[in-house]
């Protein structure tokens, strides 16, 4: 830096009040090249560092996996990935690669293709979503975080989680974490906040409406320093202000703080998830209706508040907590043999063949087998379902879901409507027909099917905004209903 601004013989004022830098950046090679360099210059000739924070990244890789060249053009053409993903995508990309963890790193077009979808589509899609919607009423969100909805006091909770973490990761330079601080946040955004308020934006709640906007504002700010284009696109559309680029910093305190709340829905989270991946695995559609979910974890009570919520999303008709986890999961206890030997020497052999007794107990973090403590680190704790069927362990380890997935005759039925429910809405998007326009709907439908949605009708026409559902006969089919086929036209009302 001396030697580029001419120091000493010009420029000492404003040397003397920018050096040492902020931070340098550079890959792993230059730490006994050009870091210590410069460490070296600056002590000799100033008695100081050079620099008070040292970014070291990994070797930058090609397709290839050989050392990123410009001979080899080992590499996606740079400017064909601006056209095709854009210069966010590439540098989200690398901000948040294990490169920044000091890691060898390939990039590849596919890694950036990947971004795209998991970071850059759903921000995007959220901003589409709340102007959709806002639009679709007439209404204009504000910045107001005064509304008591659990869900939005959720939201607002978690975004002053985002805006404390992510500040304390760009003051120590870790971009590598605000990037992943941000991503958790964006799914917790777009697949619980949003899809859970679906019915309140369609509505026009307008604390839903200014929700959303204030999240959004704040979260482009945030992001603003990774994602700098697609944010600015959408925090100009979101305020109409000149740039993101020009806004103060967010702090935390200006949004609520409520570590219960947060505590509390993220646990419903787990069960949610927990749930969702069982129905998967016993091949339980979600959109078919299944008759009870026994919850089991300490302090359910915690969880019993927002037994709609679990209920729904999940698609049960009946959600049962209990604290007794005992009674359909038992804790698995593994010595860690390569931790505890050095500790224990010969006393090894005697705590392995006490555990394969059961004869151990639990207090606390402490594990007492035989008449010998364990110690954290020293044993791996598993909570283990008794049942071989429906059921698994909470993400958090802390409890068990129990699935009852037997199916009858009203579940199936009313599984099937809701089939139909998705396909009738697929086809109005596909016919191009406004959020809000009603139609009108013939079905030519089997027998079966027929009789099978008899009895929820108006919740077809309801969720469809059909204002008349004709059966017709003698159509020849022209969509496909999990593998039946079926008659299906829409019409817009005038």
């Amino acid at each position: 830096p001396f030697a580029q601004v001419h120091y000493p013989f010009e420029n000492q004022e404003w040397f003397e009040n920018h050096y040492p830098g902020d931070f340098i950046v550079e890959y792993i090679g230059q730490t006994r090249g050009w870091f210590y360099t410069l460490h070296v210059l600056a002590t000799a000739l100033f008695d100081r560092p050079a620099f008070l924070n040292c970014v070291s990244h990994g070797i930058v890789l090609g397709e290839d996996g050989a050392k990123m060249s410009k001979s080899l053009r080992n590499y996606p053409d740079p400017m064909k990935v601006f056209d095709s993903h854009g210069a966010d995508a590439m540098r989200w990309y690398l901000l948040s690669s294990s490169i920044l963890r000091g890691s060898d790193f390939a990039v590849t077009e596919d890694g950036m293709r990947d971004t795209v979808r998991q970071v850059m589509l759903p921000l995007w899609n959220s901003w589409y979503f709340l102007a959709l919607y806002s639009n679709a009423e007439s209404l204009t969100g504000k910045f107001d975080t005064s509304s008591e909805n659990v869900l939005d006091r959720y939201i607002f909770a978690k975004l002053r989680d985002l805006v404390s973490d992510t500040t304390k990761s760009f003051d120590k330079y870790d971009l590598f974490a605000a990037c992943a601080e941000i991503r958790t946040f964006l799914d917790v955004l777009t697949n619980w906040y949003i899809r859970r308020s679906r019915d309140r934006f369609w509505s026009g709640d307008i604390g839903a409406i200014n929700t959303l906007h204030s999240v959004l504002h704040v979260l482009t700010r945030v992001a603003a320093p990774v994602l700098p284009l697609i944010t600015e696109e959408i925090f100009r559309g979101l305020t109409g202000e000149r740039s993101v680029h020009l806004q103060p910093w967010p702090t935390a305190d200006s949004l609520i703080q409520d570590d219960a709340l947060v505590a509390s829905m993220d646990r419903v989270r787990d069960v949610c998830s927990t749930t969702l991946s069982l129905r998967k695995v016993h091949g339980r559609r979600v959109r078919l209706p299944l008759a009870k979910l026994i919850v089991a974890t300490a302090d359910s009570d915690g969880l019993r508040k927002f037994v709609d919520v679990i209920a729904d999303e999940v698609n049960v008709r009946d959600v049962e907590f209990t604290d007794d986890v005992s009674s359909v999961a038992a804790f698995e206890l593994q010595v860690v043999p390569s931790v505890v030997g050095p500790r224990l020497g010969a006393n090894t052999q005697q705590v392995i063949v006490a555990v394969k007794k059961g004869d151990w107990k639990r207090n606390g973090n402490v594990i007492t087998a035989g008449s010998i403590d364990l110690f954290e680190g020293e044993y791996n704790l598993k909570l283990v379902p008794k049942s071989s069927g429906a059921s698994a362990t909470l993400n958090s380890s802390e409890g068990v879901v129990v699935l009852d997935i037997d199916l009858t005759p009203d579940l199936e039925a009313e599984g099937v409507a809701r089939d139909l429910i998705r396909l009738i809405q697929q086809l109005r998007r596909e016919s191009g027909l406004d959020v809000s326009d009603r139609i009108e709907l013939q079905l030519g439908l089997p027998s079966e099917l027929s009789e099978q949605i008899s009895g929820h009708l108006v919740t077809i026409k309801t969720e469809t905004l059909a204002t008349d559902i004709e059966l017709v006969e003698n159509h020849t089919p022209n969509a496909d209903l999990d593998g039946v086929a079926i008659f299906v036209s829409l019409n817009a009302v005038k």
